[in-house]
């Protein structure tokens, strides 16, 4: 699915919600339908079992904070948490709008959850980055995966492909830069066209934290095939996300200018050239800008441009005629054709 070659003209775009559903069934619903109408190729939701991820004091810990959700840390992440009877229905709705539901397992038991209840694409986030045990569990599951390398070094990024690539090779990895938001001058898009010489063999992509559209295109023309940006319904809703997050009409605009960039790049044919309705209302037609007279070399200093009802010689011609001599007096105005040199 994520195969190099198969997506070369067909980039996979991932609409990222993580935790912006705000905890309820109703509004992560209404981001697939939303998002697939938008143009995703899938939702991206995250998956914890914090009472496993955290340990005892990080859970309990209190939480003061503008977004928070609970008084402690581990009542905030719980609050924000999709139940697991509801992933199958989630799935289901992924479906019916043509589109795959996909998942980051941040836990052993979170990964079994979703491999049980049938994820698509798996995703290692940036945090597990290096972590080989986790990685070798999802790379083995058979599903395709998605890598984010936020953070990493060369070294850690090598030896967690090479890990996938062991088991699975529906594998694409993503530049990222783990700021949230990412300003502008910290971008690195760069970094695509790195991952793409170390991993010739792999798709390679980006996922974004930047608030705006341009790196789409701009990643594309690095190479970039697999694209993940988070998305919101809401700007101003509370959490830490939505404030960066695309809403539906960014996201819309998002997909249509990555998948507007291969088209932008083949040339016109030749033939076409010149032949614009443009040019045959406006285009200016060869003349004599004066009396040349017969065997009077054609040049610069005696050639003109007049545009008339039909178009004769086009002006952007002059250099086949230029030092070619006159084959007859031509009067100031006339139109030159080639009958008008020898």
């Amino acid at each position: 699915m994520l195969n190099k070659s198969d997506l070369q003209s067909n980039p996979f775009i991932i609409a990222e919600v993580g935790q912006n559903h705000q905890g309820k069934l109703d509004v992560a619903r209404e981001y697939i339908r939303v998002f697939a109408d938008a143009g995703a190729n899938a939702i991206k939701f995250q998956t914890r079992k914090n009472t496993y991820l955290f340990s005892g004091d990080a859970y309990n810990k209190a939480y003061e904070s503008e977004n928070a959700f609970g008084e402690t840390y581990g009542a905030h992440r719980e609050a924000l948490e999709l139940k697991p009877e509801w992933l199958p229905i989630l799935r289901e709705d992924c479906h019916a709008h043509g589109m795959k539901f996909m998942s980051t397992p941040f836990d052993e038991p979170s990964l079994e959850l979703l491999c049980d209840v049938g994820v698509d694409v798996l995703k290692v986030s940036s945090f597990d980055l290096g972590n080989l045990p986790f990685i070798w569990k999802i790379a083995s599951k058979g599903i395709p995966v998605v890598i984010s390398v936020g953070g990493g070094n060369a070294d850690q990024i090598r030896s967690s492909v090479e890990t996938i690539m062991q088991v699975n090779s529906d594998l694409a990895i993503l530049h990222c830069v783990s700021e949230y938001p990412c300003e502008v001058e910290r971008l690195g898009l760069e970094n695509i066209r790195v991952l793409a010489d170390m991993f010739p063999n792999c798709t390679v992509g980006l996922s974004d934290h930047f608030n705006g559209i341009l790196t789409g295109p701009v990643a594309y023309m690095l190479e970039a095939r697999v694209f993940e940006k988070h998305v919101t319904l809401n700007r101003a809703w509370k959490g830490t996300d939505h404030s960066f997050a695309l809403e539906p009409h960014g996201f819309r605009n998002f997909v249509r200018d990555i998948l507007r960039v291969p088209l932008m790049m083949p040339q016109k044919p030749a033939n076409e050239l010149g032949s614009e309705p443009v040019f045959k209302k406006l285009g200016k037609s060869l003349v004599a800008a004066r009396d040349i007279q017969k065997g009077e070399k054609l040049s610069v200093e005696n050639l003109s441009g007049q545009i008339f009802q039909i178009q004769h010689l086009p002006v952007r011609e002059s250099n086949k005629l230029i030092g070619r001599k006159a084959a007859k007096l031509i009067p100031i105005g006339e139109v030159i054709t080639m009958d008008s040199v020898e």
